[in-house]
């Protein structure tokens, strides 16, 4: 489920290109007035899918990305006050990382630092699955709002990744970032120096950290996250780095191996279980980027060897990689 609040600005984009509001949530399932509360919580696939048919029904391959243009720290609900009093952008995200269940329990945002850069990479998990290239677009335009309201408006990233493919119009995206854009990428995040996270916030104000940390704590679900959720969100963003191992997937939740295993079992489900749930979800993405040989989809997959792959995927899918994407190419084509 997702804060209703993340369809903020939906209604001024929808209009402005001429679409009827109304009528697109109506057709994802969904009212006029859940615009209203945005604490309510919809199903992150009705969220989605009502972006991806207003991109389609309007022509226009940004339209998630006009949404987070005008985002502020106050759209992130009850731990906005927490947000703007963190101490530096690595406090942030903490934060954000501890309370993204109050925010979208399908959001998931892993920071990985390699030496003088940091890759800050961002999923969204649909169930079922769903094209979703307007709501990862939403959220990295949402994530780079956040880090220029703590950095400063001129701050700028070394470069915003998309695994989809470039748009024909590209000026929204360059008027937002102002920045190197890379898609086709392996991930969707957003790139910068590290010494970006520790730069000093001038609005933060600690006693006030500590008495939003306290109002947060006293919210009902503050403390419980889905661990089947949590796992899911982990195997997204470390499979494509070839790091989805239990063990490391433990460690990124603080937990040790078996209290996982158990977690999982209490839940009727195996570790191998969510990983082939994850891989089926992640691979038709991948397939449909046609700058993805298939070696690079096997490898982003987590396997080494390419036959291993077109083994896994004929169980899955009753036909070899290669013939599913030309049959799938056909079908666009038509």
């Amino acid at each position: 489920m997702v804060r209703a609040a993340g369809l903020t600005n939906y209604l001024e984009v929808a209009r402005h290109l001429g679409l009827s509001p109304q009528q697109q949530l109506r057709d994802a399932g969904l009212s006029l007035s859940i615009l209203d509360n945005p604490e309510q919580r919809i199903p992150t696939s009705a969220a989605v899918t009502l972006l991806e048919n207003s991109a389609r029904a309007s022509n226009c391959q940004n339209f998630g990305l006009r949404m987070a243009e005008s985002r502020q720290l106050s759209d992130f609900g009850a731990i906005s006050l927490l947000l703007t009093h963190q101490a530096t952008l690595r406090d942030a995200l903490d934060t954000i990382a501890r309370y993204r269940h109050l925010i979208n329990e399908s959001l998931a945002i892993y920071v990985e630092e390699h030496g003088k850069l940091v890759i800050m990479r961002e999923e969204i998990l649909s169930d079922p699955p769903v094209a979703m290239r307007q709501a990862l677009e939403l959220a990295i335009g949402v994530l780079f709002r956040l880090c220029s309201a703590l950095l400063g408006a001129h701050w700028r990233p070394l470069s915003v990744n998309f695994t989809h493919d470039a748009p024909e119009d590209q000026r929204v995206h360059r008027r937002l970032f102002g920045c190197k854009l890379e898609f086709g990428s392996e991930f969707n995040g957003i790139v910068c120096l590290a010494a970006d996270l520790d730069k000093p916030n001038p609005l933060a104000d600690p006693a006030m950290a500590r008495h939003a940390q306290r109002f947060v704590e006293t919210l009902p679900g503050a403390s419980e996250q889905s661990t089947l959720n949590e796992v899911r969100k982990a195997i997204y963003l470390l499979l494509p780095m070839g790091r989805a191992s239990i063990e490391q997937i433990a460690l990124s939740l603080g937990l040790n191996v078996r209290t996982l295993q158990r977690r999982l079992e209490d839940n009727d489900v195996t570790f191998s279980d969510l990983i082939n749930d994850v891989r089926r979800e992640l691979v038709v993405r991948y397939m449909e980027n046609p700058r993805y040989t298939l070696g690079q989809v096997a490898d982003l997959l987590g396997y080494s060897v390419a036959s291993s792959f077109t083994r896994w995927f004929a169980s899955q899918f009753g036909t070899s990689p290669a013939a599913w994407r030309k049959e799938r190419q056909g079908k666009q084509e038509r």
